[in-house]
């Protein structure tokens, strides 16, 4: 007996894709990622995602099943991550498409980080330690 999966068939059909992954029709501006690996740890990066968690979830903001408290129509998917490659000054947030790395992140910065970036389009350059270029 073999233990090799077989391959799913590739699915062409969209209509079917997106009942699969609702995903890929929610109305999706921002993904944040907040790493939570050794380092992020140590300095209660647990806690920065709960409080984008809260924050996103009584905004509507956060896209997900209705059942879990967040919105099929949320315009913001929340991730964690393990490490981003400067967990030494953490914890550590990448909010994409804009690409900025935001350090030092504290539990009580994420509702001027949703407020500021995610709301108004403007990051929060007090925390914000790297834009990575746009490619044009």
């Amino acid at each position: 007996m073999s233990n090799e999966k077989t391959p799913r068939e590739f699915i062409e059909n969209c209509e079917e894709l997106i009942e699969l992954a609702p995903v890929a029709a929610a109305p999706i501006r921002h993904h944040v990622f907040v790493c939570t690996g050794k380092s992020c740890s140590a300095v209660d990066s647990a806690a920065v995602k709960a409080a984008f968690e809260e924050e996103l979830k009584s905004r509507r903001m956060q896209f997900g099943t209705e059942k879990k408290g967040r919105n099929p129509q949320g315009s913001v998917v929340l991730t964690e991550c393990g490490s981003v490659g400067f967990c030494a000054i953490g914890a550590a947030v990448l909010v994409y498409p804009d690409g900025i790395w935001y350090a030092q992140v504290r539990a009580e910065d994420v509702p001027e980080i949703v407020e500021e970036h995610l709301v108004r389009g403007r990051p929060v350059d007090r925390l914000a330690l790297l834009k990575v270029p746009a490619v044009e």
